[in-house]
């Protein structure tokens, strides 16, 4: 247990956006953890789910879901300088918030970036413009725009979030066992860090997760069942499925595409949704698995951090992937999502109270070095995530303990503008989430995307003399 009951202060009120599992979990962590009491919080949310867990505490809770129309209105009757939004909603645009939190000098986090309701799944976009890159010019300006402003952080929750940091701790454990005899010194910035990542030889970084939490309760057909946001999920799959594109890789894929635009241009994307792509992944306690490659911010975020420009050349950047198994109800859910043509279910059931049993696995998968592969992160069950808090299962739980640590973070950095996960003290963040996470560990492997597959049934299009080219890891 790391520092379980800091105090951190804060300066005025604190207003929520949502109130569905991370909200309802988050609460008593935040009265554990800072000095806010219930009459400076009030929720903002759509719909009347949380209200029994808000009048528990007696927290003011407001049903007035926003829309581009409203948000200024809504936000500008509840805050003023000096305060928190804590935005953990979802269909509701974090660049219209983030200008107006610097407008009026409110300090600003969220979980995920979201844009208002339709992106993902606007089929009159071209699939480029349906990627996360798209919108990454219009963030950079705003980081430029607002250097030293109020502190606002995107995407800091589970991931993105806090595999940010486990990425800054794996790379350290690795350095310090590849090179015994040589005092390691820990970077001071992101060039350092980008350059210990090169001088490693980490070709490729997943983002591993395996969640293998159950219920008892059979899916019904059309419903969808998550142990995390629906919606959020929903989303998620029917973008196309989009990752860091290393400088090791040789061939693009033939559905591939390398954006055009931006600051970094080794991102890629694929014409096929991430519902519907799967690689080949690893965890300690799950071994080997096929998981869906879905897009996420920190793949972009990595990519960018650690790629190491020489002579305005690119000369390192390692390909990241967000490699995902879901509960198996959520991938019995995700199959009949595609096959009904991504139309919305009927229902959705969202499994925290009805859990008997599982975990999630977390974490990152460091490949390529001299040791091979390393896995670093949080091995969480849902014991421990009931032992810990309630109202919480062990993704929400994960998620819940980012948005926690930044937050925290961020009272305590109040002036530091414009922030992604990799500009946090990662030690700091750390040391606040740790008692939340179950068993942090890292664990070595000589597992590859080419494990056991010497003797194929049918034949196989792989690159046997580097095993880490993306060709390796698709499913196909």
């Amino acid at each position: 247990m790391h520092e379980p009951y800091t105090k951190a202060k804060f300066p005025g009120k604190l207003v929520i956006l949502g109130c569905g599992s991370i909200g309802q979990g988050i609460l008593p962590m935040l009265l554990r953890h800072t000095d806010i009491t219930s009459g400076r919080m009030r929720i903002i949310t759509a719909d009347e789910w949380g209200r029994s867990i808000a009048d528990q505490y007696g927290i003011e809770f407001i049903i007035n879901p926003l829309t581009p129309a409203n948000y200024v209105q809504v936000l500008k009757q509840h805050l003023s300088a000096g305060d928190f939004l804590l935005n953990l909603s979802v269909d509701v645009s974090y660049e219209d918030l983030l200008k107006l939190c610097q407008k009026i000098g409110v300090l600003y986090l969220d979980t995920s970036a979201e844009f208002w309701p339709g992106f993902s799944a606007d089929h009159s976009l071209p699939v480029e413009q349906r990627t996360n890159y798209a919108y990454d010019n219009d963030f950079r300006a705003l980081q430029k725009k607002y250097t030293n402003g109020t502190t606002a952080i995107i995407n800091h929750g589970a991931n993105p979030g806090l595999v940010s940091h486990f990425i800054k701790a794996a790379l350290l454990d690795v350095a310090r066992d590849v090179n015994r005899k040589t005092a390691l010194k820990v970077p001071s910035n992101r060039e350092g860090w980008a350059r210990l990542m090169r001088s490693l030889n980490i070709r490729v970084v997943q983002i591993a997760e395996r969640d293998t939490q159950v219920t008892p309760i059979f899916k019904r057909s059309n419903e969808f069942v998550n142990t995390w946001s629906i919606e959020g999920f929903l989303s998620e799959a029917v973008q196309p499925a989009e990752f860091g594109w290393g400088v090791h890789e040789k061939e693009l894929p033939t559905d591939g595409h390398l954006h055009s635009n931006g600051a970094n241009k080794r991102i890629i994307y694929l014409d096929r949704p991430g519902g519907q792509m799967q690689v080949r992944s690893w965890t300690p306690r799950e071994g080997a698995f096929h998981a869906f490659l879905i897009t996420h911010e920190e793949t972009m975020t990595t990519s960018s951090y650690y790629t190491v420009v020489e002579n305005e050349e690119v000369v390192f950047s390692p390909t990241v992937m967000y490699a995902y198994h879901p509960c198996d109800d959520a991938v019995l859910s995700l199959h009949e999502y595609a096959w009904n043509n991504w139309r919305q279910p009927q229902t959705r059931r969202l499994i925290i109270d009805d859990i008997e049993r599982g975990s999630d696995e977390l974490g990152v998968l460091l490949m390529g070095h001299k040791k091979r592969s390393y896995w670093y992160g949080s091995d969480l069950s849902i014991a421990q995530a009931r032992e810990r808090a309630p109202n919480q299962n062990a993704t929400t739980m994960q998620v819940a303990a980012g948005a926690l640590a930044g937050l925290i973070w961020a009272l305590e950095n109040p002036r530091r503008g414009i922030c992604e996960p990799e500009d946090l003290d990662y030690e700091r963040v750390l040391d606040i989430a740790m008692p939340y996470l179950g068993t942090v560990h890292g664990k070595y492997t000589n597992w590859t995307p080419l494990h056991d597959r010497k003797n194929p049934l049918f034949p196989q299009d792989v690159d046997a003399d580097d095993c880490w080219q993306f060709k390796n890891f698709r499913v196909t």
